[in-house]
C-alpha cells in the first residue's frame, strides 16, 4: 500500500500555532475523486482499476483533467467544415436614375469623401455597404447590393433571401476560395423571403445540410456571411427565442438569435453545433442600423418546404380556405363563452371560397386542422399554407357555441390581393347625426340613412376619444354589422344586444365591424348595471 503523504506540506492559511491545514486528508481524497469522476464523465477518462488518489501519478492525472475542464471550447473545427459552403452574393439591378437629390451630396457618407474609412466601406460594402450610400454619385448608373447565401447541393443550387436578389438583372456569387461565378435566379418566394439560385459549370461545390431538428432555446448558433461586404465572417451566439412574429407577414415563424448579424448577412446560414443549417438569416432589429444582438432566421423546416417547390416549378403553391381571420383575445374569448383564448376567429369568409362552401360563418372560431389543435391565427395560416391545394382537410370549428367538424377541399392561395372597396371618406363621410350608445362613448345611426354607408348595420358617426370604443380602434365611418352575434340595424338593437350580454354576466360584447372594405371582430368592455 502506498504510504500516505505528509499533509503538513499542504498550503495553510491564517496564523497562530498550530497551523490549520487547508484540506484534511479526507477532504482531499474526496475532492480528487470527484474531479477525477468529472473528467471521466466529460472527456471519457476511464482509469483502469482502483486509483490511489495520493499517488503522484494520480495527482498529475487529476490536474490534467482539471486543466481540460478549464479550457474554453471553440468552434474552429465546425467553422473549418462548414465555411466553404457559404457564398457572398452580389447583385446588379440595372441602370437606375437616382430620384433623391441627396444621393449626390457629400454628407450621404458618415465619413469624409476620399478618406480611408470611406474607401474601406466603398470597397467592401459597395453602395449598400454602409447607411447613406444610396447609389453612384452622378445620378444614373448600376445600383448594386450585397448579401449572403449557401450551397445546398454539389451541383450549384444555393439559398439566399428574396430581398437580396429581388429585381436583379445580374447575380454573381463569390465562394470561400475567392472564385466568382455567375448565378441564375431559379425562383423566389416573397412571402417567406426565400430565393433559390443556381451556379452552373461544377458538380463538386461544398454544400450544407438543412437540419431536421428543431433548435432549442439556449442552443449554440454560428452565423456565417458577408456583412458590409466582408465575406467569410463568422459570429457566434445562442438561440434566444423561437416562433417570433416580426410583422413581416402571416407566415412569420422566426428563430431569434443573438449572434451578431449586420447588413450583408441576409441570406446567410445559421449553423448548429453539428454543422447543419438551423435557419437562414433574414432580418435584424436595429434602431441604430448596426447589430444589437437581435437577429431573425427562417427555420430550416420552412426553407426545406419552400426550396423544394422553387426547385421543382420556380414558384410556391399554398393551400387556401378563403377566410379573413384574426386572433382570439381574452376579451373575445370571454364574449364567446370560451374558457381559453385559443384558435382563429373568422372575421369574414370569402364568397364562394372553400370555407364558405363548407358552411363556415363570420364569428366561427377554427380550433383545429385534421385533429391537431390550432393555437392562434398565425398558426392556422402557417398550417393551411403548408398544405398543397386540392388536399381534403377537416376543420374543428366552434360555431355559435357548438363544436363541429367541417370537411373542405383546399383551394390555391391567390398571388394577388383583391382591391378594397371604397371607404366612406370617398363618398363624403358620415354625418354627425345619430343616437348615443351609453357606456360605449360613440354615436351610431342606421347605415341606410347615411350616404355611402350601405344598407346593412349601423354606422358610427362620432366617437368620444376617451371612451372604450376609441381604445378599441372605432372611428367615424365604421359600420357595426353584428353585436353579440345578432345583426343590428338601429341604435336600439345595439343597446338590446349589450343589455343581453350584461344579463349573461359577460365582461365584454363582441361586435363585427366593417371598416375600409374589410371586416373584423372587436370585443368592447361593458359596464355592469
Amino acid at each position: 500500500m502506498t504510504e500516505r503523504p505528509d499533509l503538513s506540506s499542504l498550503p495553510s492559511y491564517g496564523s497562530g500555532t498550530p497551523k490549520r491545514s487547508l484540506f484534511s486528508a479526507r477532504k482531499f481524497a474526496l475532492m480528487a475523486s470527484v474531479v477525477a469522476g468529472l473528467g471521466a464523465a466529460v472527456y471519457g477518462f476511464a482509469p483502469q482499476g482502483p486509483v490511489d488518489v495520493f499517488s503522484s501519478a494520480a495527482h498529475a492525472q487529476v490536474n490534467n483533467e482539471v486543466r481540460k475542464v478549464a479550457q474554453p471550447v471553440g468552434f474552429a473545427d465546425i467553422v473549418e467544415r462548414v465555411k466553404p459552403s457559404v457564398i457572398s452574393v452580389k447583385v446588379n439591378i440595372g441602370d437606375k436614375l437616382a430620384k433623391d437629390d441627396s444621393a449626390n451630396k457629400d454628407d450621404d457618407s458618415p465619413f469624409q469623401p476620399g478618406s480611408p474609412m470611406e474607401r474601406f466601406f466603398r470597397r467592401f460594402g459597395g453602395p449598400d455597404g454602409m447607411p447613406g450610400f444610396k447609389g453612384p454619385r452622378g445620378g444614373r448608373g448600376p445600383v448594386t447590393g450585397q448579401g449572403s447565401g449557401f450551397f445546398i447541393s454539389p451541383d450549384g443550387f444555393a439559398v439566399t433571401n428574396n430581398h437580396v436578389v429581388d429585381g436583379a438583372d445580374k447575380v454573381e456569387v463569390t465562394t470561400d476560395d475567392g472564385k466568382t461565378y455567375s448565378a441564375k435566379v431559379i425562383g423566389t418566394d416573397p412571402r417567406t423571403d426565400l430565393a433559390l439560385i443556381k451556379v452552373s459549370g461544377r458538380t463538386d461545390f461544398p454544400f450544407a445540410k438543412l437540419s431536421d431538428a428543431k433548435p432549442r432555446i439556449g442552443d449554440w448558433v454560428l452565423a456565417v456571411g458577408n456583412p458590409f461586404g466582408l465575406g467569410g465572417t463568422v459570429t457566434a451566439g445562442i438561440v434566444s427565442a423561437s416562433g417570433r412574429d416580426i410583422g413581416n407577414g402571416p407566415y412569420d415563424d422566426f428563430i431569434q438569435i443573438d449572434a451578431p448579424v449586420n447588413k450583408g448577412n441576409s441570406g446567410g446560414p445559421a449553423f448548429d453545433v453539428s454543422g447543419e443549417v438551423m435557419g437562414v438569416n433574414t432580418a435584424i432589429y436595429s434602431p441604430s442600423g448596426g447589430s444589437v444582438g437581435i437577429a431573425f432566421s427562417i427555420p430550416a423546416s420552412t426553407v426545406k418546404s419552400v426550396i423544394a417547390q422553387l426547385k421543382d416549378k420556380g414558384t410556391v403553391s399554398r393551400g387556401w380556405i378563403g377566410v379573413q381571420i384574426q386572433p382570439v383575445t381574452a376579451d373575445i374569448a370571454d364574449s364567446l363563452g370560451m374558457k381559453k383564448a385559443e384558435g382563429a376567429l373568422v372575421a369574414e369568409p370569402q364568397a364562394n371560397g372553400p370555407a364558405a362552401k363548407a358552411g363556415i360563418q363570420s364569428g366561427d372560431v377554427i380550433t383545429g386542422v385534421n385533429g391537431e389543435p390550432v393555437k392562434d391565427a398565425r398558426e392556422l395560416a402557417r398550417t393551411i399554407g403548408g398544405l398543397a391545394p386540392g388536399n381534403a382537410v377537416k376543420l374543428n370549428v366552434l360555431q355559435k357555441g357548438q363544436e363541429k367538424v367541417l370537411n373542405l377541399t383546399l383551394g390555391q392561395l391567390p398571388n394577388t390581393v383583391e382591391a378594397k372597396a371604397s371607404t366612406d371618406d370617398d363618398k363624403g363621410g358620415p354625418t354627425k347625426k345619430g343616437v348615443d350608445v351609453p357606456k360605449l362613448g360613440m354615436t351610431v345611426a342606421p347605415a341606410n340613412s347615411v350616404a355611402g354607408a350601405g344598407k346593412e348595420g349601423v354606422v358610427v358617426t362620432d366617437v368620444d376619444p376617451k371612451s372604450a370604443a376609441a381604445e378599441r380602434g372605432f372611428k367615424e365611418g365604421d359600420v357595426i354589422l353584428e353585436v353579440g352575434g345578432k345583426s343590428v340595424t338601429t341604435a336600439g338593437e345595439v343597446r338590446e344586444a349589450i343589455d343581453a350580454a350584461r344579463t349573461d354576466n359577460k365582461n365584454s360584447v363582441l361586435m363585427r365591424v366593417k371598416s375600409g372594405g374589410s371586416s373584423r371582430f372587436v370585443a368592447v368592455p361593458i359596464a355592469k348595471g
